[in-house]
């Protein structure tokens, strides 16, 4: 049974932007660039900080408890499978940032005997500013 549905908030993470945190993502995932890794770099490009690499806003999932929102939707976690990531950033996170990132349900449906939940979180700087959006759908695949 759903506890939760279209339109409502999954859960909410308060989230800082790391230097040391998008160094080690940035070593973790192989990316090379420097401007990631070193200050001189990220400002001679026009940073203040350090620039954190584009799937960075994945680590919010290391905060979030899993069991339990899967639980909400009314799924098996043992059927669960990430189906799709999307990111749409209206500015580059960087290191000093103070993030508020809001997941909700945007669509739940069934096709093919597999039913798919899309989440949205927005995140939102310290002042309210949405800076990122970021799409996951969920595929409980059939018993």
């Amino acid at each position: 049974m759903n506890s939760i549905g279209i339109g409502d908030t999954v859960d909410i993470v308060l989230f800082d932007v790391e230097s040391g945190k998008i160094r080690e993502f940035a070593v973790s995932t192989a990316v090379t660039d420097p401007i990631h890794t070193e200050r001189d770099v990220a400002r001679d490009a026009g940073f203040a900080s350090l620039p954190a690499t584009l799937t960075h806003s994945v680590v919010t999932g290391h905060q979030r408890d899993q069991h339990a929102f899967v639980s909400a939707l009314g799924l098996d976690i043992s059927r669960v499978v990430v189906g799709s990531v999307s990111w749409r950033y209206l500015r580059t996170l960087v290191a000093g940032d103070s993030l508020t990132a809001t997941r909700t349900v945007i669509a739940d449906e069934s096709k093919r005997g597999m039913r798919f939940v899309t989440l949205e979180t927005a995140f939102a700087d310290a002042e309210g500013a949405l800076v990122l959006t970021q799409t996951d759908v969920l595929i409980e695949r059939a018993a």
